[in-house]
This record gives C-alpha cells, structure tokens and sequence, in this order.
C-alpha cells in the first residue's frame, strides 16, 4: 500500500470514520485498525505530541492522533536544522534495500582495495545518465567506492529495455556484458531461469525510485542521480 492509497482512503472515508468532532485521541492500535494495508508497526510516535507517524514504504505521512488531520510534507528540527522526515525515509530504505541479494547484482569493486563506500544503484541500460556513470566505474573503483547495480528498466515488463536487461543477466560475463550494452553494443539474446529484474524492479518501486541512475547508500540515504565520480566521493564522504 503507497501513500497514495493511504490518501484516498482518508478522502474517502477515514475522518468519517474516525468522526469529525473527535477529540479524543486513539491509540496506534486503534489507528492501525482503522487503516486497512497499514500494519502497527508502520505506525511510531512522532516529535510533535499528538501526531503519530506513518511509514509505508519509504513514504512517510503525520497523523492526529484523532484520526482527523492528515500532513504529507518534511518535518525539520529548527534547533538542529534536521530533516526528521529524510531521517524516517532512510530508515525505511535500509530495510527495503535489504530485499536485495548481493549474489543477484552485478557489483564492480576496487581491484587491489578493500572498498571506503559501498552504493547499490539502479540502473537502466538505455538511461543516458546510466551509461554515463558506466563511463566511470573505473575511476569511481579507483576512487575506493564499490557499486551494486540493480536493474531498473524504467519502461517496464515486456520491453526492450527489460528484455536487454536479461540478455545481460543471462550472459556468461555479466559484468562484460553489462559494459557492453551500456557502450551502445547489443549483447546476444540468450533465456535463463530466474532473473532477478522483477524482484530488483519491486524493490527499486518500493524504495522510491523515480527515474535511473537512482543512487542509495547501504545506510539508506538517496544521494540523486549520476554524478561525476570526485563529486560522488565527496557526497559519500559528507555523509
């Protein structure tokens, strides 16, 4: 269930439900309840009293905890200059990355190195951002930082940006195949049981992904999109 849905379900019903003179508060078992797709522990009290916090996914919502008001934007801390509501979505991510199997990726690493940072980025073969940042995995290797690519054909199921998606998971040499592809190359079509693009492209939905490169750190912050590898360095390194 996204937020949207959790919207329509307010508009349609929620504050009717919860009664629009209420001023009693309900518990987060009673909010749960009153919320269908949304489990307790998507539910968390939040800084401001009387508001709880809702997580669905990695999109977060503040609720009255009278089930009549409903706030969809950024909670910031003045005192700290913190961004409360990134710090939720982050969290959020790590447990939603997790779903990803390092064995089910194609990773570049530093060669003679132990890796400084590690990012998973979703990728599309056909992105021009994607091959850009191909361009680079040497440099971006030298550079310490180790990328786990997902695929995240943007088009979709049943398309030529998915279907050039499993020729390279279903390549001998994925990690050839995958530089290949993104230098314009076409790698032969080939079939094999149990690609990982579906359950790469759910995760990448659930996790926020709006358009590829999309990049995360395994600590679950979303640092854009492509960046040129120096600036991408100093980006991990900031945080």
């Amino acid at each position: 269930m996204n937020l949207r849905t959790m919207l329509c379900l307010v508009a349609c019903g929620w504050a009717a439900v919860a009664g629009a003179e209420s001023t009693t508060g309900m518990s987060m078992d009673q909010l749960a309840e009153l919320l269908p797709g949304v489990e307790r522990e998507q539910i968390t009290a939040s800084p401001i009293e009387g508001i709880y916090e809702i997580a669905v996914g990695t999109q977060v919502a503040y609720v009255s905890n009278d089930g009549r008001y409903l706030l969809q934007g950024d909670l910031f801390d003045l005192d700290s200059n913190e961004n409360l509501t990134e710090q939720a979505r982050s969290k959020a991510r790590v447990s939603v990355l997790s779903n990803l199997d390092s064995q089910q990726m194609i990773v570049f690493s530093p060669k003679d190195k132990p890796a400084k940072h590690s990012i998973v980025v979703f990728t599309d073969i056909d992105c021009v951002y994607c091959r850009r940042l191909h361009q680079e995995i040497q440099q971006i290797n030298e550079l310490g930082i180790e990328v786990r690519y997902a695929f995240y054909p943007r088009s979709g199921p049943g398309t030529a940006s998915w279907q050039k998606a499993g020729n390279v998971w279903c390549a001998k040499d994925r990690r050839t195949a995958l530089t290949k592809a993104k230098a314009g190359a076409e790698v032969p079509a080939r079939k094999c049981e149990n690609t990982p693009i579906q359950s790469q492209y759910d995760v990448g939905q659930m996790a926020g992904v709006r358009g590829t490169p999309a990049i995360f750190t395994l600590a679950g912050h979303q640092i854009g999109g492509y960046l040129p590898a120096d600036a991408m360095l100093a980006r991990l390194e900031a945080e």
